[in-house]
């Protein structure tokens, strides 16, 4: 795992509405965020909580390389392809509102928001998001890339494949296996074991159609 010194600047990847929140939790970290990149030109001068997004992402590449770096996008496909891509100090960004137990393993470039709690012997991969007031209870296993959606609820044992995504408010049963780049629909109930690449919605989850592989 990369070092990281919490007095050196940081800039932020992303132009969003996570980005926003991302600024946010770093600032109540204790971090300083000295600006943040979008591809978008239409929000290039425009500013989160008072950080402008001075530019494009490969302006941020020829200014900052090596600097203290987090990612603010939600979508799996594009943080990883960001995070193999950019010359970044990617840092674990856990909110001080945060639970996290000590026994936790966080790889680079995890984002845990506010009132999140991870409870212990959980492993979170690298660039994985435990969003806002989610919970991922003994034992889980969350891959690189996920996307844990705000008010997700994981029960012990879990363990969620590569860029998954689980949208808000879905709950997820003891020791189930969600399958790498699957998307769990918001409020789904997950109660039986889902395949890769592809898309559950309801309660319990059923599979509705297949998500075709991105080319690489």
């Amino acid at each position: 795992m990369h070092s990281r010194n919490e007095q050196r600047p940081v800039i932020v990847i992303g132009g969003g509405g996570h980005a926003k929140v991302l600024v946010s939790t770093l600032r109540a970290m204790g971090r300083t965020v000295i600006a943040a990149f979008d591809d978008d030109p239409s929000r290039h001068g425009n500013e989160l909580l008072g950080v402008e997004i001075v530019g494009s992402i490969s302006e941020a590449e020829l200014r900052y390389p090596g600097i203290d770096a987090v990612i603010g996008i939600g979508a799996p496909h594009v943080r990883r392809m960001l995070a193999e891509r950019l010359p970044f100090n990617w840092i674990t960004v856990v909110h001080p509102h945060a639970y996290v137990d000590p026994t936790v393993v966080l790889h680079d470039g995890v984002v845990v928001m506010a009132g999140a709690v991870v409870q212990p012997e959980t492993v979170l991969g690298q660039h994985c998001i435990i969003n806002t007031s989610a919970s991922v209870d003994h034992d889980g296993h969350i891959g690189e890339y996920v996307n844990i959606s705000p008010g997700v609820h994981l029960s012990g044992n879990v363990t969620v494949g590569d860029a998954a995504t689980i949208g808000i408010g879905a709950s997820v049963l003891q020791g189930i296996t969600i399958g790498a780049n699957t998307v769990v629909g918001g409020g789904a109930a997950v109660i039986r074991d889902l395949p890769s690449d592809v898309v559950a919605v309801g309660c319990p989850a059923k599979v509705i159609r297949t998500i075709e592989a991105r080319a690489a």
